[in-house]
């Protein structure tokens, strides 16, 4: 992948990184904008690249497995022209989807047997067979298959859940090797290291993990319930036994303070639908902190959503105006609200990185945090 570290923080494990895929140079801190369905919901391709800026998109193997399907996805030439989307993909095993689905699901030694959340369909997910199918996707990083602990979990069953997610992971690598690029640009592998929030059962599955020499390592299993402070100290210990000259992603992750604080740590890629989520409910991310487009203060409000910010939405339109949108629920609300959280998200990231290079990156961080804390706080009452 070529990674290189081009600088590190003297005060924290936070690191500014590149790598290279085909489909182009990926810079960290990397906020990924999720596209799960073959779409970042309420937002053009052109937007993406455009507009938003984003170099790397998420998709999901679930979802593009049983929707169009992969008959099609192979006709199409793969989610890239399927999309018309030239830039880098990272795909989603399916792992934390077939766990979310509970009691239509039924874990087995070489793999998961699960019902369709579309027509009920029963199907099947080995490693071999989730290759395959990332295979046809054709993404620029494949995420292998794990299972992903609820929270709380009790410590047995940890364990059980642990080894399986290493078994699988060596099948994984086993496949992956095996087989080839169905379209002529270079894929990577990802493990996902899960654990609970058990330390000894983080470092075993870290250590299984990178015995196997994957591209890069995934941190799963968080941001499922677990306390806030207990997520931020497991990111903390894993990292500690994850290969410097690799990237680090952390799955699913969240808030915007959650993903600084992960930065810290020593994280450099993050995924979340929150700002896409809450874009369409009109919960706008701001340098002041989150606002409430629905509220009746932005009535007569015609300044800027956030006079820091450049991105379309900002440049072009007021609070006011964007109030109207949701209030009269106008589809371009969401397109609007959209463009601005991720644009925010992406510049948040992009900053982070900026700072990490100048050297101030925490004491940044710290007064960041300290603003969203208070206006997180004062839209919740409101």
């Amino acid at each position: 992948m070529n990674f290189e570290i081009e600088a590190q923080d003297k005060q924290s494990k936070a690191r500014a990184c590149s790598f290279r895929t085909d489909h182009g140079i990926i810079e960290t801190p990397r906020f990924m904008p999720v596209g799960t369905q073959g779409t970042v919901k309420a937002v053009t391709q052109r937007i993406l690249k455009e507009e938003i800026k984003a170099p790397l998109i998420l998709g999901n193997t679930y979802h593009l497995y049983l929707r169009p399907g992969m008959e099609v996805m192979e006709a199409a030439g793969g989610l890239h022209k399927f999309m018309n989307w030239d830039g880098a993909i990272l795909t989603d095993s399916g792992g934390f989807q077939v766990y979310s689905l509970s009691d239509l699901r039924k874990l087995k030694k070489d793999g998961v047997e699960f019902k369709s959340h579309l027509d009920g369909s029963k199907h099947f997910f080995s490693p071999e067979i989730v290759i395959d199918i990332e295979r046809t996707i054709g993404s620029d990083i494949m995420m292998a298959l794990d299972e992903c602990t609820p929270y709380p979990c009790d410590y047995d069953y940890a364990v059980k859940s642990t080894q399986l997610t290493s078994d699988w992971a060596i099948l994984n690598k086993e496949a992956f090797e095996k087989s080839k690029p169905k379209y002529g640009h270079k894929q990577f592998l990802f493990g996902i290291v899960q654990g609970s929030v058990y330390k000894d059962l983080r470092e075993k599955s870290a250590m299984d993990l990178t015995k196997l020499d994957f591209d890069g390592y995934a941190i799963g299993g968080l941001a499922v319930g677990e306390p806030t402070e207990e997520m931020y100290e497991m990111v903390n210990f894993t990292t500690g036994f994850l290969p410097e000259d690799k990237p680090r992603y952390l799955m699913g992750v969240g808030r915007p303070e959650n993903i600084l604080e992960a930065i810290e740590r020593g994280v450099d890629m993050f995924d979340c639908v929150m700002p896409t989520r809450n874009a369409r409910n009109a919960y706008l991310f701001t340098s002041n902190g989150i606002v409430s487009m629905r509220n009746a203060r932005y009535k007569n409000d015609f300044s800027p959503l956030d006079e820091n910010c450049s991105c379309y939405t900002c440049q072009n339109f007021s609070k006011a105006y964007l109030r109207h949108l949701f209030v009269a629920k106008e589809i371009l609300a969401l397109e609007l609200a959209t463009i601005h959280n991720l644009t925010f998200y992406l510049n948040l990231t992009n900053t982070a990185r900026k700072k990490i290079i100048e050297g101030n990156f925490l004491e940044w961080k710290n007064k960041i945090i300290s603003k969203l804390s208070v206006n997180i706080n004062s839209t919740m009452e409101e």
